[in-house]
């Protein structure tokens, strides 16, 4: 049987760390602070609690944003899921996401995301009055349907909201660990070494993982509540990252196809954007419609979303591959950075629930759209890492709902992956 010793290519084990990767993960946990709290304000989107007056200018904004941030996330999980899995085996992994992941999902389930959706039924209907203890048992009246797996729990009022990302994040794993104990591990690796081969021609690592991505874009569509992605698209960025972290070859070819990736992310939005408005304009839908145009713009937003995640990590990657380790302390900055790091995921379970709480506030003041967007972004930024301060990270069950490892109150765990 072939093993690692036969393979024409020697492969080099993987980096330990990938700082860059930590850093995209935070940047864009705390920017859904930001991109939330515009959606009050945004004219397409149906958030919980909208203000009156409303701009396309957020849609515009939000659109720069959605088309490499979640995808970005899914990513660099996969990347995590690959260093869990050699560590932990298929079991240990499994049995560790459902803790991770698991936990908080239950826990935020019962105990924050029912609250934007009483806040949402009080802001649509000023006459609404029913407390939030009576409204608890509605939100709780489900069923089944497998037909949305894996959101396979529906009700009128039930919903997982921000959090589809934790659920499909959990689910994805899970088959991925069962995928990994059936499978071959000699046809795993002459897959991997087949594909890093590949990637060694310049372009091949933007062009093949971007193709699929385009067919599942605009053939199955795109699903506005997952923002702006389909859930089999998220799967691919999974699965890219898993691949990826599995052979520092396709780390190559991505800082070397960085600065093309860029380029043709830039032109292939240019193209695909301005598609979107002329469905709309046109009275289409253009996450589901089967026009030529919906499907062109649709398959576009799936190679640009390729393109510009190849750009970002690729370029921080030139960035930090060529900076020199140091040993000094790190300065009031990176503490920072290294606080919120650590508290990715409370602040993401946390956040939503307490913008559209702020919102519902917000929204009643006599003021421009302007200065409620920076007074909500504010109160919501202060009030979010106020709570993960006091109330999530000091102490053992609070971590333990939140997703948190057991490692010294403000210090990461120096064992931890990216993503995991």
């Amino acid at each position: 049987m072939a093993n690692d010793q036969d393979t024409a290519v020697p492969v080099r084990a993987a980096t330990p760390r990938r700082p860059e990767l930590d850093a995209i993960r935070t940047l864009v946990v705390v920017g859904l602070i930001f991109f939330h709290s515009a959606l009050v304000f945004d004219e397409r989107d149906d958030y919980y609690v909208k203000n009156a007056d409303t701009t396309e200018v957020t849609t515009i904004l939000s659109g720069l944003a959605v088309v490499w941030a979640m995808p970005a996330l899914f990513l660099i999980a996969g990347f995590g899921a690959r260093h869990s899995l050699r560590r932990r085996g298929p079991g240990g992994f499994a049995t560790e996401r459902l803790l991770r992941l698991g936990v908080p999902l239950l826990f935020a389930i019962v105990a924050l995301l029912p609250i934007p959706q009483w806040l949402r039924l009080k802001a649509a209907d000023p006459g609404y009055h029913e407390s939030y203890w009576r409204f608890l048992p509605r939100f709780f009246d489900v069923t089944l349907d497998l037909g949305e797996f894996p959101f396979v729990v529906q009700g009128e009022h039930f919903e997982t909201g921000h959090l589809w990302f934790v659920v499909l994040l959990l689910v994805w794993a899970l088959m991925l660990a069962g995928a990994v104990r059936v499978l071959s591990r000699d046809r795993l690796r002459r897959v991997r070494d087949r594909l890093a081969d590949a990637a060694g021609q310049r372009g091949l690592v933007l062009l093949l993982p971007a193709l699929p991505l385009a067919l599942i874009s605009a053939l199955d569509g795109m699903e506005e509540a997952l923002a702006g992605w389909s859930r089999w698209a998220y799967l691919l960025f999974f699965l890219y990252g898993v691949v990826l972290a599995a052979d520092e070859r396709f780390r190559d070819a991505m800082r070397r196809d960085a600065v093309l990736a860029a380029v043709a992310g830039v032109v292939l939005m240019a193209v695909g954007m301005p598609l979107f408005f002329v469905v709309s304009e046109g009275g289409g839908d253009p996450f589901t419609d089967l026009t030529g145009t919906a499907l062109a713009m649709r398959a576009l937003y799936g190679m640009t979303g390729w393109c510009c995640v190849v750009a970002i990590l690729g370029l921080l990657d030139r960035r930090s591959h060529r900076r020199p380790a140091s040993d000094a302390p790190p300065g009031l900055g990176r503490r920072i950075y290294l606080y919120l790091a650590l508290g990715a995921l409370p602040i993401y379970v946390l956040h939503q629930p307490i913008v559209v709480a702020v919102a519902y506030g917000v929204v009643s003041w006599q003021a421009p759209i302007v200065l409620k967007y920076a007074a909500l972004v504010a109160i919501a930024l202060v009030l979010t890492i106020a709570v993960y301060d006091l109330l999530v990270r000091r102490t053992r069950i609070t971590r333990f709902l939140f997703g948190m490892r057991e490692s010294p109150v403000g210090r990461p765990n120096a064992t931890d992956r990216p993503g995991e």
